[in-house]
């Protein structure tokens, strides 16, 4: 909604709340279009400004309305004018095996973080960015970035740490730079062949910077970031406590940006979508006391918000399960209570 003075009122704009003039007497009710008649009698009542709808309050999701914010719009400048600096820096390093301006990186992280108040924000934000088919692999390493600060925060890390698991983010992929781009980004299945050759993007990577001049976690983490507690990842099969906690919070990172993130062949998944692969995969692949405060924080920061079903049934998210975090017990408008954990058949499908 904006104030517009009536004097610049044009047809067609759609008043935001009710209008009364100076004895309180209702001139024209909320959703009024405007028109030269309703202009006129504006004017003999000597109203002088009007609240106008503007096109966020037609959006109806929540990240609708975080797309057509004032504040993702500076987001979206400030990420976009970052992009080509932190891909000018990854293609510069593999290039020529030199790794210079690293200092730059924690500047653009800086840069980008400080357009969100919180770290929820940021992710909302980072869920609405639609990258360019031509940086679509450096997007995914600068979101991870940009995720792992957040999530480090969850996880209760120190200051240093968070820190460090930033800069996990901004190399563990790089080996992908050493791949064909219609590789990486096909959205059809992959043949066996061709999934073989994506997963040598692991030690391409390794060898890319194993004798940098990195933390040891950054170079593990970009080795195995695929490997799972289960002993089912890539590319040694390591299990548990043989894998690196950075790349163990890596992988959780790295799945939860895919998820995430718009593909050609279909949109960016709702948290509760998210939670839901997480929690079918179970948590052998992924330690459980690492995943779990993630998926648990996911789930709370959407309680009070409205989720259509499957169903198109509408709903509020009034309580977390905590023992099926993907399922909220969520209340209808007449006071009932929906308990989907106890409907399988149904999926959170939109968030209001």
């Amino acid at each position: 909604m904006k104030d517009v003075a009536r004097m610049t009122l044009e047809n067609g704009m759609i008043i935001a709340e009710d209008i009364f003039n100076y004895q309180n007497e209702l001139i024209f009710p909320k959703n009024t279009v405007v028109d030269e008649t309703v202009i006129k009698k504006l004017e003999r009542h000597s109203i002088i400004c009007v609240p106008i709808m503007e096109e966020i309050d037609f959006a109806t999701t929540h990240f609708e309305k975080v797309r057509l914010s004032k504040e993702f719009q500076t987001f979206q400048l400030t990420y976009n004018n970052c992009m080509p600096i932190y891909a000018k820096l990854m293609n510069r390093f593999v290039e020529t095996g030199e790794l210079k301006g690293i200092g730059q990186l924690q500047d653009l992280y800086l840069k980008i973080h400080a357009c969100a108040r919180t770290g929820e924000a940021l992710l909302d934000f980072l869920y609405n960015m639609l990258p360019r088919e031509d940086t679509m692999t450096h997007a995914h390493c600068l979101n991870s970035a940009l995720i792992a600060g957040v999530f480090g925060t969850w996880w209760g890390l120190s200051q240093e740490d968070v820190i460090l698991l930033i800069y996990c983010g901004f190399f563990y992929d790089i080996g992908k730079l050493k791949l064909p781009q219609e590789l990486l980004w096909k959205p059809e299945k992959l043949t066996d062949v061709e999934y073989t050759q994506l997963k040598t993007h692991t030690m391409l990577g390794f060898e890319l910077i194993k004798n940098q001049d990195l933390n040891e976690h950054v170079i593990k983490a970009t080795l195995m970031h695929h490997e799972r507690c289960d002993g089912s990842g890539y590319p040694s099969k390591l299990r548990g406590d043989k894998i690196d906690i950075f790349a163990k919070y890596i992988a959780i990172i790295d799945a939860y940006e895919a998820m995430t993130s718009a593909r050609t062949y279909r949109q960016p998944l709702n948290p509760f979508q998210v939670i839901e692969n997480f929690e079918r995969e179970g948590y052998e692949k992924y330690e459980k006391d690492i995943l779990q405060p993630i998926l648990y924080h996911l789930a709370a920061t959407q309680l009070g918000f409205t989720v259509r079903l499957s169903n198109d049934e509408e709903a509020k998210i009034k309580v977390i399960n905590i023992d099926n975090l993907a399922r909220p017990l969520l209340e209808r408008d007449d006071g009932s209570f929906l308990n989907l954990s106890d409907k399988p058949d149904l999926a959170i499908t939109a968030i209001f």
